[in-house]
Parts: C-alpha cells; structure tokens; sequence
C-alpha cells in the first residue's frame, strides 16, 4: 500500500484528536462527504508539505519519477493548468518569446498574459478528412525556428492532442537541444504513454525537458491531479518550484496527493492488464465500426492514442454535436466533446466492458438509422436535426489562416474594452478570447485582427449549436439554444 495513503488511513482509524484545519474535523457526521473527509487533513506532523516537500511526499514524488523516467516530478493538485502556468512562467519573462502550437490549451495564453511575454506560433495544419490539429515533426520546427530573429525562450508543444494526434517530440527535443532551446510538452492527455509496449512512447523518455500530465484524464486518480516532470540542465528547476508554489494552493489537498500516489501503484502493479484492456477496447470499437455506413472509428494506425475513440459521420449526415446529443438523451452515454464532424469518447483500462458493447450498440443504431439528409432518421424513428448549409462545410485546405497580431495579450486584455456585434467586428482588435470548450483551444486571441474568415467560422459553430465561449447575446434571451445572428455580441478593444 503507498506510503502516503498508509499513514492518511491509520490518523484517521487513530485516537489523535484535529484541533487544526479543515473544519470538518474528520467527524463521520460531515456532510454526505464523510468517507473523503476522513483522509483529508492540512499540513500536520508527520505529513509533509507540498511547497518544501522532504518526507512522505517527497518519496511519492520520487516514485512518480521512477515510473516515468524522469529527473523529478512534482504533484500538482491544481491540474495541468498549474503545470503549464509554472513551466511557462519560469522559462519567459516579460519581452520574451515563446514559440508554441497555436492549438494549446488556454493555459499557455495565461501564461503569456501573466508574464507579458509574446507568443509565436507554429503553422497550423488540419487533417483533411476529420479536420482535427494535426501534430509537429521537427521540420515544422525548424522551419518556424528559421524564421525567428531571436531565438524563442522555450518550444510549447502540446502531444497527444485533445483527439489523440501525436507530434515527433524526439525529433523536435533533439533540434531544440541542439539550439539550446528547452521543449515544454503539454502531455496532459497523455499520462498513460509509455506504460507498455502497445503505447506510444512517453514525451518524457522522447526527451523533453519539461513533460506535464494530467494523470485524472486518461489513469485512475481523482479530478484536478496532475504531474509536472523536470529533465535536463536547460531549465531553472528552482524557478519553476516557485512558480509551483505561486500557481497552487498553500493548503494543498492531501486526498488529491494520496490519489496520485494510488494511482502510481495501479502502474507498477497493473500497468499491462490496464494497456491490454484500453487496446482491446479501442480495437473492438474500430472494427465495430467497419460494418456501418456513415459512422467509422479510425484505428490506432490513424489516430495513434488508443484513450481517444473518435466517431466520426459522413458528410452531410449528422454533425458531431447531433450525434453526440443522440448518445446522451437516448442511450445514457456521455461523451467528452463534439466536433464539427466527429464526437469523442475517451477510454481508459478501467472501461467496464459492458460500457463498451452500449456504445457499439448504440451507434449501430443510428447508423443504421441514417438515410440521406433530406430523410434522415434514428433507429427509433427520431428525426435528426437537419445539417445547416454553410460555406466552409468541408475542410479545404491542409493549412489554417492565424490572425494578425495588432498588440500583445496583456495590453489587450487589460485595455478599456467594449462590446461588438460580431457581424460588424471586422477589421476590430480582440478584448477576449473566443473558443471552443471543450477543449479550450483559442480561435481568436485578446489582442489579434478580427477578420471576416473568423466572424464565418464563429457563427458556423453557433449555429451547428457548439459550445463558443466568448460570444454572448446582450439583453435577450437564448432561441432554443441557439443565440441570434443579430444579437451576437463579442469584446474588442475600444477604439479612440
């Protein structure tokens, strides 16, 4: 049994009475939560402390990087997020650059915004086919390095991507090593790489020096757990400790860090029935998928991170939100997000088979259920929502237009800001960020040139009733979910 668990377990079936925080004082009769508050305790004797660890969490930090093959590795109870900020914020300081894949997670823009450091971005490339980020081989880096006058402080990669394309992060640390360039990779979809032979290989055993994982997105640990891995002598391991200590909370959750820790066992105990179980689902759900129609899964050969079940639908059939809707009110399955095209299930080594077989089930039903777009139907009967025309429906080009930047992140976010209709924001400078949640990726950045192309875009994933963050409709209520084209409203920086 883990250490840090062990000794959580025996001071809460002990005499030792809490006359310290939480408030809940470890009392049975706590709230519905009882059975967590038992193990959840601050920093008492004997426990340790996250911000200057060097005892019982020091040796569960220590296991972690053991198990993933790197220098140190450090808890974080406040998700990747606080693993990106640390790592970012320690590499770059005010004036500096950072060249980085435009599709990262909003963290790294907060990142930029906290320190007013610049960001440059890699050529975006869409696969054609599912029209999802595709991911980095060294060429595009070294390209966009080229490019550069000044050499950027730090690579930000992000590898898996969100539906499970990898870059080539050993290509791209060798290059980056060679200039003297460290490579930050937001791995946090991909804690579960490298724990066998069916997995693609780890971002930390590829050599990056920086490697953060989110182990609750794709391993058995509770919601906000997250590793940040330390490699090499190109970064200033203490400046990253201390941003570690800034980004997280003084009274970190013991029960968050015990279940890293649990979660570190299940590795080295389970590790090969966990990557037997998550191949063998994913393949099951692949060659389900062959036998239909309009809806196909792509084998691992085409999307290489086995946790990412991408269901994708034929053109002109159902959008991605449409299907993913369908899973959820009719069959009880809640997927993680919806595309334009596709929906997206995450699986994981600890799926209950049982789940797996609903799913199958379930999407052989609607597509047997779908006939042409002027009749479509589910397997029950149901119509589909029809699929909205728009322009741009097919993804046309293997490349993605980044908007001119007018100011940087901070000068633009702190600016006196106003609203804007988003049909007349052309030509406009952006006060906020406009994305897509999940996962959060930026389609427009405080402080970029609105152009007409992503006015287009906006509106198309509104209509196709996609999560926009960033778009609101002033003074009026929602139509049926679906915000009206007149009344869309986004912030711009004020004009003088």
């Amino acid at each position: 049994m883990p250490e840090l668990y062990d000794e959580l377990n025996k001071l809460a079936e002990g005499n030792m009475y809490p006359f310290h925080m939480p408030g809940h004082k470890r009392n049975s009769k706590s709230t519905q939560l009882q059975g967590a508050f038992r193990c959840d305790i601050t920093e008492i004797d004997g426990f340790d402390n996250l911000h200057d660890e060097k005892g019982i969490i020091l040796r569960a930090e220590q296991r972690a990087a053991r198990i993933y093959g790197s220098d140190e590795t450090h808890f974080l109870v406040n998700g990747s997020t606080a693993g990106v900020l640390s790592s970012v914020s320690a590499l770059a300081d005010e004036g500096d650059t950072v060249l980085a894949a435009r599709g990262s997670h909003r963290s790294l823009y907060h990142a930029a915004y906290l320190r007013n450091c610049s960001l440059n971005y890699l050529p975006i490339k869409i696969d054609r086919k599912y029209g999802i980020p595709q991911g980095y081989n060294s060429d595009a880096v070294e390209n966009a390095l080229d490019q550069m006058k000044i050499a950027p402080k730090a690579v930000f990669i992000t590898s898996p991507t969100y539906e499970g394309l990898c870059s080539d992060v050993e290509g791209i640390s060798k290059l980056c090593h060679k200039r003297g360039i460290p490579l930050i990779v937001d791995a946090a979809h991909g804690a579960h790489f490298g724990t066998g032979s069916d997995m693609p290989k780890g971002a930390v055993e590829a050599g990056a020096d920086v490697v953060i994982h989110s182990v609750h997105k794709t391993l058995p640990s509770m919601t906000q757990t997250a590793l940040l891995h330390i490699n090499g002598s190109l970064v200033d391991r203490e400046k990253i400790r201390r941003f570690t200590r800034i980004y997280q909370s003084s009274s970190p959750s013991y029960v968050l860090m015990a279940s890293i820790d649990l979660c570190m066992e299940e590795l080295e105990k389970r590790r090969d029935e966990f990557v037997s179980d998550m191949v063998r689902y994913r393949k099951m759900l692949s060659e389900a998928s062959a036998k239909w129609r309009y809806i196909s899964i792509p084998e691992i050969s085409k999307i290489p991170d086995p946790a990412k079940a991408l269901i994708y639908v034929e053109a002109d059939k159902m959008t991605g939100q449409e299907l993913y809707d369908i899973l959820r009110d009719k069959y009880d399955l809640q997927l993680e997000m919806a595309g334009e095209r596709y929906a997206l299930a995450i699986i994981t080594g600890w799926d209950k088979e049982e789940g797996i077989i609903r799913l199958i089930d379930a999407l052989g039903k609607i597509d047997t259920g779908i006939a042409d777009r002027e009749n479509s139907f589910t397997g029950d009967g149901t119509c589909f929502n029809s699929l909205m025309k728009y322009e741009g429906s097919e993804v046309q080009s293997d490349t993605f237009a980044i908007p001119k930047t007018i100011c940087s992140i901070k000068k633009a976010w702190d600016s006196d800001r106003e609203y804007v209709l988003l049909d007349d924001a052309k030509g406009r400078v952006a006060g906020e960020f406009i994305n897509l949640y999940p996962p959060g990726i930026p389609l427009i950045v405080p402080g970029e040139l609105i152009n007409r192309d992503i006015i287009e875009k906006v509106n198309m994933y509104l209509n196709l009733g996609m999560n926009v963050q960033g778009v609101t409709d002033v003074g009026s209520s929602e139509n049926n979910g679906i915000i009206r084209t007149d009344r869309r409203r986004i912030v711009c920086v004020r004009q003088k």
